[in-house]
């Protein structure tokens, strides 16, 4: 019933189209140098949580004085392919800046990919975990509500989204179980790629050869957590 309500109301939308004298012009797509040429909105602190140049995150903090109970917060994940010459966390940053204005701070991580020294299986995963974790430390002095955590992540950093709120089911002796993850309420995997065993098998627009330094064929640690993660969403 659903499906056939939302095929009439789309269809209703293209019949009042079709009798409207003109339709509006259809605004141009915005390209990869529009995105980049825009002025790039600036985090309000950046803050380490390891050694590595790249084990940083960018806060973002909305004005005005907190809620009672602390800003509304979100774990934010950039993409690249899992590649850190793809993209760093400020292709996120209009994202981030467009949250802050609507009154929500945002942990925008940093993480090495697997094109990095430290980076691929389980470093990149190591540290998006530990990026993840050390938002406890911010969250009273920076009035961050944790307790309705929510996980952002677009491209590679979709799955990584997933994967971290999906990490409480890693297996014990796993490289990449730690204890106590930091809880996630819900996880939104913007053009993600959660099926890491399919991406590696068939063609996808970062290429297989990045899935298996991703993963190491580690799959039950990187995948299966994700996916059973997607079967109870």
């Amino acid at each position: 019933m659903r499906l056939v309500t939302a095929c009439i109301g789309i269809a209703s939308l293209a019949l009042a189209g079709a009798m409207s004298p003109a339709a509006p012009p259809t605004a141009p797509l915005l390209t990869w140098p529009d995105l980049l040429g825009r002025v790039r909105p600036q985090p309000d602190v950046t803050i380490a949580y390891g050694t590595d140049p790249l084990q940083i995150v960018d806060l973002w903090l909305p004005n005005g004085a907190a809620p009672a109970s602390g800003y509304p917060t979100i774990l934010m994940v950039h993409g690249g392919c899992w590649q850190s010459s793809v993209a760093d966390r400020r292709i996120m940053n209009w994202a981030a800046d467009d949250l802050r204005r609507r009154g929500m701070a945002v942990w925008n991580i940093e993480y090495r990919g697997v094109d990095r020294t430290g980076g691929g299986y389980p470093g990149t995963f190591l540290d998006v975990a530990a990026a993840a974790d050390a938002l406890r430390t911010q969250a009273k002095p920076r009035h961050l509500d944790l307790h309705r955590l929510i996980a952002i992540g677009h491209s590679a950093g979709g799955h990584l989204a997933l994967w971290l709120a999906a990490r409480s089911r890693i297996a014990n002796d796993s490289p990449l179980h730690s204890e106590g993850p930091i809880p996630i309420r819900a996880a939104i995997s913007l053009a993600g790629l959660p099926d890491l065993e399919l991406a590696a098998r068939k063609p996808n627009g970062c290429g297989t050869e990045v899935v298996e330094r991703l993963t190491n064929n580690q799959f039950a640690d990187t995948s299966s957590a994700v996916n059973q993660r997607l079967s109870d969403s």
